[in-house]
């Protein structure tokens, strides 16, 4: 269900993500062969007091439907299920072994598993079935050694893979933006977020959906700026140190410890496990220019494979390299090269935005036509990054901080003169997923 947090301007002039633009034009994935070697035995029947449960699939009548939930064992040895609207699914009887909630076999408190799954015979199947009178759950009882697992219908449904009977949606939209979000940003107050839960979900919705979410009222104190970085998470060390606060004084041998200018950038490319969120919050500026520059990557990404469908699988294929190497005793690099555009290897839909040209390290793994190719790719990429249409430059102040997603959107700055001070942390995305789900989505296992 898609969710409205800025004004019906904004809305308008913003895109709904859709999956389509999400998938790379890659390969099948390797299967893992559907069967294993195994005796079958006869088809098994079953019945059940709650509600007749046969071993042959149940002929939908449609003078005489029946909403009963049903369920009958494959020659396989595989249960399916036939929900109240006759749709249909299959289960291994391991897996649904594997998963059963009862407290001997799921821990209520820390939610992990207790059962062995080693023990499990492969071939288990239930003795007996039965759906409680009001349809909601169903009862196994295990073949093998009696056990009874009682497991929710909903459950199985939203969790059902052969086949798949509930798609998993995302609870809002991601909206694609372009310069036209300067009109009207998405902002929460800092007391809010520090004074409830509500105030916090909704600074973590912003962030959801836009990648970006604005803070106003916050004190000018690199107190209060941690204090708000720790509303969503702990704060991830890195060689930078924790919570920072600094000046153009190279105290770390980065190019952020500069005056110079940045072009748009995600940051930590060069970790195996890039920072997920990055806190800014400027407390001080004695000087001219420094405006912040924020371009949303997704919205790029979008373009590029609508424009240049070459490029967008070029950059979704070839794996580079990045380095972090400016202090003396730091030389960091990933454990190993990872492509600009980042796709969930299941769903295969765009996850995260990998992009530092200036740490990208010498290219020295890939064919003479390869290089061309990325090459040729990269500069489609980089045109589109610098089309003014797509970035949004706004000078921060003290009072405003902004949390970036470092997984979707870029951030980059004009060079600055004069003394200006910036304070900020690292947050890993993990830890920032779990608030999205606790706080926002209220999700439980």
């Amino acid at each position: 269900m898609s969710t409205r947090l800025v004004s019906t301007l904004l809305a308008n002039r913003t895109r709904t993500l859709s999956s389509r633009i999400l998938r790379p034009l890659l390969p099948a994935v390797n299967r893992i062969p559907s069967s294993l070697p195994s005796c079958l035995p006869p088809m098994l029947p079953i019945r059940s007091a709650a509600a007749s449960l046969s071993t042959a699939a149940p002929q939908r009548m449609d003078d005489d439907l029946d909403n009963t939930p049903t369920a009958w064992v494959e020659p396989d040895n595989r249960v399916t299920i036939r929900f109240g609207d006759y749709a249909t699914t299959s289960f291994n009887g391991i897996w649904l072994r594997d998963h059963c909630r009862c407290p001997s076999c799921f821990h209520a408190i820390t939610k992990q598993r207790l059962i062995d799954t080693a023990s499990i015979p492969l071939n288990i199947k239930p003795s007996s079935m039965a759906v409680s009178p009001d349809g909601k759950t169903i009862k196994f009882v295990w073949e093998d050694d009696g056990h009874e697992s009682v497991m929710d219908l909903a459950w199985l449904r939203q969790h059902s893979y052969n086949p798949k009977l509930a798609e998993k949606k995302l609870l809002r939209d991601k909206q694609l933006w372009d310069a036209s979000i300067a009109e009207s940003l998405p902002i929460v107050q800092y007391k809010d977020v520090m004074a409830n839960e509500e105030g916090l979900a909704k600074w973590l919705e912003h962030i959801d959906v836009y990648g970006i979410g604005f803070v106003d009222g916050v004190p000018a104190t690199p107190e209060a700026t941690e204090q708000l970085g720790r509303r969503i998470s702990f704060i991830r060390e890195t060689h930078y140190g924790g919570f920072w606060d600094f000046t153009a004084n190279l105290e770390h041998g980065d190019t952020a410890y500069t005056t110079l200018g940045l072009p748009a950038h995600t940051d930590t490319t060069y970790f195996t496990d890039p920072i997920g969120l990055q806190l800014f919050h400027l407390l001080e500026h004695r000087g001219t220019g420094g405006e912040s520059l924020y371009v949303d990557g997704f919205h790029v990404a979008h373009q590029l494979q609508t424009l240049h469908p070459w490029a967008y699988d070029i950059l979704s294929r070839t794996r580079i390299s990045s380095h972090s190497a400016g202090d003396k005793s730091t030389l960091i690099e990933p454990t190993y090269g990872r492509p600009i555009l980042n796709h969930d290897p299941t769903t295969r839909e765009l996850y995260q935005i990998r992009f530092n040209n200036d740490d990208r390290s010498t290219l020295d793994h890939l064919s003479a036509s390869e290089v061309r190719d990325f090459y040729a790719a990269l500069k489609e990429w980089i045109k589109l990054l610098r089309d003014k249409r797509n970035e949004l430059w706004t000078q921060l102040r003290p009072g405003r901080a902004v949390m970036v997603d470092n997984w979707r959107v870029l951030h980059g700055r004009a060079a600055f003169t004069g003394h200006r001070r910036l304070t900020g942390c690292y947050h890993n995305w993990d830890d920032y997923r779990s608030r999205v789900k606790t706080v926002l989505d209220k999700k439980t296992i």
